[in-house]
């Protein structure tokens, strides 16, 4: 069985408050963008494996051991509960940046959730996946939804909002810059914030470049003026609103359909144009 894991980007993002279990309270609305991974799925046959799992990897390199892979910890996480999951041959081709502010390992971990429940009719609920979800990673309860979000708390607190922008193109731009999560906390003071994302979103998309505000930004781009310089290149060419994913590095302009103009830049970034 083979699925096709998604990324996400973030339309503004406010870290409101550090609470006293050491995570961040934050406001964000998460937004499905059609680039993704490709994973694979099938019961290992060999009866003479003494493996639970086979992992092998293809596409972009993948940082760290097989063990924290997420979607090996979402096999071991649903092995615990349902037993009569049998052993597999795991197969994840990586297309998503890591690293990136994109989302893309904790889609992975959200999809293997789901791809398990249904390969081997585990009949959990939308709700139980989500809890799952959450013990992998903040950002992977959304991918169960997978639909336009408000998230609050730690993200795992989601409302599906209605937000249409079938009239505009995504174009992605990576410059290859890692950003440590924790550096880019380190450098927030939580605040609320005048006016929440979830007013703010409700406005004209014209509007957002004056009031939707992705806090990691400053700090990040104080450090790294490249990614502003991608920012502003992106408004150049005619996006309508353009901000980091995250706490980044990637960049994303939104476009109306027939006013795209993709920036040349002095750098081989990845750069991708999706619906």
């Amino acid at each position: 069985m083979v699925v096709f894991p998604n990324c996400k980007i973030n339309l503004g993002l406010h870290i409101t408050r550090k609470r006293e279990d050491g995570y961040h309270d934050l406001e964000t609305v998460f937004y499905p963008v059609g680039i993704t991974d490709v994973l694979e799925i099938i019961s290992n046959s060999d009866k003479n494996s003494t493996e639970p799992i086979q992992y092998s990897a293809s596409g972009l390199s993948v940082n760290g051991s097989v063990n924290t892979n997420l979607c090996v910890k979402a096999y071991h996480l649903l092995k615990l509960q349902f037993p009569q999951i049998p052993p597999i041959k795991m197969h994840l081709h990586k297309n998503i940046p890591m690293g990136a502010g994109l989302g893309g390992g904790s889609a992975d971990g959200a999809f293997t959730l789901q791809l398990l429940n249904h390969k081997y009719q585990l009949e959990l609920s939308e709700k139980e996946l989500i809890d799952y979800a959450l013990k992998l990673g903040s950002d992977c309860p959304f991918f169960i939804i997978n639909k336009a979000c408000i998230g609050k708390g730690r993200g795992e607190i989601l409302e599906e909002i209605s937000l249409n922008l079938l009239n505009y193109r995504f174009l992605i731009v990576n410059p290859g810059i890692h950003i440590a999560t924790s550096w880019a906390f380190s450098n927030i003071v939580p605040a609320i914030p005048k006016y929440s994302i979830e007013t703010i979103i409700r406005e004209p998309i014209a509007e957002w470049k004056k009031n939707l505000v992705n806090d990691f930004e400053k700090p990040v781009v104080d450090k790294y003026p490249e990614i502003g310089h991608i920012i502003n290149s992106l408004y150049a060419a005619g996006a309508t609103y353009a901000a980091l994913s995250g706490s980044g590095s990637t960049v994303f302009g939104i476009f109306e359909k027939d006013n795209i103009a993709v920036p040349k830049f002095s750098k081989p970034y990845y750069i991708k144009l999706v619906n």
